[in-house]
């Protein structure tokens, strides 16, 4: 027995037009929604304040503020001094002025007394150490017979029995003669004083000399007391 197929029931027959009907309602809703999503770009653009900025517009250039020149002071203006030319035949009035000569009083230097005054003299180096040494006349014997001859033992040592050395220092001058005068080390009063004594009435020394001249010099000079 043959199958036959109804009409009704084939699927061929309407399948092109469906796939047609497909495509075209496909369009429309693409179109749709593109049409709407163009909307929504430009009603936003239009709430944020965005638009479309053509790169073919002109470019605004930027100025710099102007920069204020301060102007230089205004230099000073010096008066020119007026000259005013007096015609030949004018009568000029001139100022009698006195003159400085004639209120100088005039002193005559031959009245004058003059006073010298002399310089005073520079105080002389006073060597302690030189080439040659200030020596008593007569030599170091001559020295200790003066001392010994001269010399007075105080009485108020003697009774007591005091004995010992007084060193005494004094300058001699260029003139040997013997100043300044002074005990460096001392035993007692009275033999400190005799000690003295003795020293400056000694005779002139030979002074002292440096690189052939005479020269101030300091010497020290021992004095022994001693009991017999």
């Amino acid at each position: 027995m043959e199958i036959k197929k109804s009409e009704r029931a084939n699927l061929e027959k309407g399948k092109s037009t469906s796939l047609l009907i497909g495509f075209v309602m496909a369009l429309a809703v693409m179109f749709v929604a593109l049409e709407w999503t163009q909307r929504d770009v430009e009603d936003n653009s239009e709430i944020y304040g965005v638009k479309d900025v053509s790169l073919n517009e002109e470019m605004v250039p930027i100025t710099l503020p102007e920069k204020k020149t301060v102007p230089p002071p205004p230099a000073a203006v010096t008066k020119a001094e007026i000259i005013e030319i007096v015609e030949d035949d004018a009568e000029i009035e001139e100022d009698i002025m006195a003159s400085f000569e004639d209120n100088v009083e005039w002193v005559d230097l031959s009245e004058i007394d003059y006073v010298e005054v002399e310089p005073e003299p520079e105080e002389e180096e006073i060597f302690m150490v030189v080439e040659q040494a200030p020596e008593f006349p007569g030599g170091t014997n001559a020295l200790y017979d003066y001392l010994r001859k001269n010399m007075k033992y105080p009485a108020i040592c003697r009774e007591s029995g005091i004995t010992g050395r007084v060193i005494v220092s004094f300058t001699v001058n260029k003139d040997g003669s013997i100043v300044d005068v002074e005990v460096v080390k001392g035993v007692h009063p009275q033999m400190d004083k005799e000690a003295v004594r003795v020293v400056s009435a000694m005779p002139k020394w030979k002074p002292g000399e440096q690189r052939g001249k005479p020269v101030r010099c300091k010497f020290n000079l021992p004095v022994n007391f001693r009991l017999n």
